[in-house]
């Protein structure tokens, strides 16, 4: 069997918000990918043994004195490397180019003209024609190069960056001011493509049917004979890999799921009916539900929250695991964003969102081996994963869900009175999203209880109850989002609906705010 890892490119995180696209770029290509910071050691980039190196954007100035640097080895291996804004920046500077800081800034919106041939942009220019090609593309960016460095041409300019990309062809070193991994430069998939597949001469051997393959026997080889325990919530992620555990060693599995209270409307049964009955997997269902409420009594701050629920999912856990008393294995859901998410925040280079309550391994006090088959997936290759596996179309290509469930999307304290009335609204509005054909055409949807009271008139009487906001967004990658335009009609009837069948509620509101700064 042909290693799925052997041809693989190396991501050096600078902070961009958009590295995380970069990866979802290569992977599309169907060629594994790593992200890792800027600061590890010209011994691991050597050890990595890439095909290729893509330097990241970052929001940092390569003219400060303090700047993060390129590890040396990346220009010693010989292999292509392609920077990308502060990355091409980066680049120039510490090969004898120079960089000027601040006076031609460029956000958004730019027209790059091709100004040479080289690999990296190769047919794009508009040779039919006789001209040069435009690239539409998104510009990020306040410092730029000034001069190049030795041995390099410049291979595109923009109005506010003479140099916006640079090419030593010999060495196979490239440098683009833009995002091209950003769907705002049209032709950006094209040039990432070609850098991997051309240039970098990688095979594209990250595929959906060796994937599987590989992660099968991997989990056959570490488990062994032994015994695994699941935390299944519902959510994608944990209902992927349960089917893949299931597949793998059969009866050796148990999954706990932990009813906390905090569930959507009959998800619970919908879940049993699924694993237990459809596939056949023993599942134990703990009712936890006041346990959980009554931890979260009081508190409002959403992390708080958050963290609260986590604990408490590991100490139902470790209880179950003491019950089982031959189990190995402790199997989590962590998928890839959530480890280069808390790996960033750890290092440094990113803040802290929200916490993963999944990833950072297990309290010492829990004798149990951790078992993560799904960490080095993206949530699109999870999905494709659990159709190869035979999961319903519907809970595979269900909205995201929060690990913490509705205890974040209660704004304010929890209570069972709210987690009824929203669990209610909130399945009103998915109904009636599938009713008029738009759940699968937005990336995710769901409302929200607000704890304020609002005056409303029902029949001759007054009410004074509670608010539901609603929330639909587009996105790619769920890092930026914006506000779906759903119909009015939809949004009229869910409205309407949703005072009238949910006792509680006086008035519904829509969302219109991106991410960022909603999240």
């Amino acid at each position: 069997m042909t290693d799925i890892h052997a041809d693989r490119i190396l991501i050096l995180d600078f902070g961009s918000q958009y590295t995380q696209l970069i990866a979802r770029r290569v992977r599309e290509d169907q060629v594994y990918c790593e992200i890792h910071p800027w600061t590890v050691s010209d011994a691991f980039v050597r050890a990595f043994a890439p095909r290729g190196i893509v330097l990241s954007g970052g929001p940092q100035s390569v003219v400060e004195a303090t700047t993060p640097r390129v590890p040396a080895a990346v220009f010693d291996l010989g292999v292509p490397v392609l920077g990308i804004c502060y990355g091409m920046q980066a680049m120039a500077a510490q090969l004898g180019g120079r960089v000027v800081g601040g006076q031609h800034r460029e956000f958004g919106y730019a027209e790059v003209t091709v100004r040479a041939e080289s690999p990296l942009f190769g047919p794009l220019r508009d040779r039919e024609a006789g001209g040069h090609a435009q690239l539409e593309v998104w510009m990020s960016h306040g410092d730029r190069v000034e001069a190049l460095p030795p041995g390099f041409i410049a291979i595109g300019e923009s109005a506010g960056a003479p140099l916006a990309a640079m090419a030593d062809v010999e060495r196979r070193l490239y440098g683009l001011q833009f995002h091209p991994e950003v769907t705002h430069t049209l032709q950006g998939r094209e040039i990432l493509r070609r850098f991997v597949l051309d240039i970098c001469a990688a095979r594209a051997l990250w595929t959906p049917g060796q994937i599987l393959d590989q992660l099968l026997a991997r989990v056959s080889t570490q488990v062994g004979d032994g015994r695994v325990l699941l935390g299944l919530s519902g959510g994608v992620d944990s209902s992927v890999l349960a089917a893949l555990l299931h597949r793998c060693i059969g009866d050796r599995l148990t999954c706990v799921f932990v009813d906390n209270g905090l569930l959507r409307l009959d998800e619970g049964d919908q879940l049993m009916a699924t694993f237990a009955e459809r596939l056949g997997v023993r599942v134990i269902r703990v009712n936890a539900q006041q346990r959980f409420l009554d931890a979260l009594a009081g508190e409002a701050d959403p992390e708080a929250k958050r963290k609260i629920i986590g604990r408490l999912f590991i100490d139902v856990f470790e209880e179950e695991s003491a019950r089982l008393n031959d189990v190995d294995w402790l199997a989590q859901g962590t998928i890839y964003p959530d480890v280069i998410e808390s790996a960033a925040a750890a290092t440094g280079t990113a803040q802290v969102i929200k916490s993963h309550h999944n990833v950072g391994g297990l309290p010492e006090r829990m004798k149990l081996k951790l078992l993560e088959p799904l960490r080095e997936l993206f949530k699109d290759e999870v999905r494709r994963l659990g159709e190869d596996l035979g999961l319903p179309h519907d809970l595979v290509w269900r909205h995201p869900f929060p690990g913490p469930g509705l205890g974040v999307r209660i704004l304010g304290e929890v209570r069972a009175e709210y987690a009824d009335i929203l669990r209610r609204a909130d399945a009103i509005y998915m109904e009636e999203l599938h009713r008029h054909d738009h759940y699968h055409k937005v990336s995710q949807a769901f409302a929200v209880f607000l704890p304020v009271r609002s005056v409303g008139v029902m029949g001759d009487g007054r009410r004074y109850d509670y608010v539901i906001a609603l929330r639909a967004v587009e996105t790619t990658d769920f890092m930026t989002a914006h506000a779906a335009r759903l119909p009015w009609e939809l949004l009229e009837t869910v409205a309407r609906r949703i005072v009238n069948e949910v006792p509680g509620v006086s008035r519904v509101a829509y969302d219109i705010s991106g991410k960022p700064p909603a999240t």
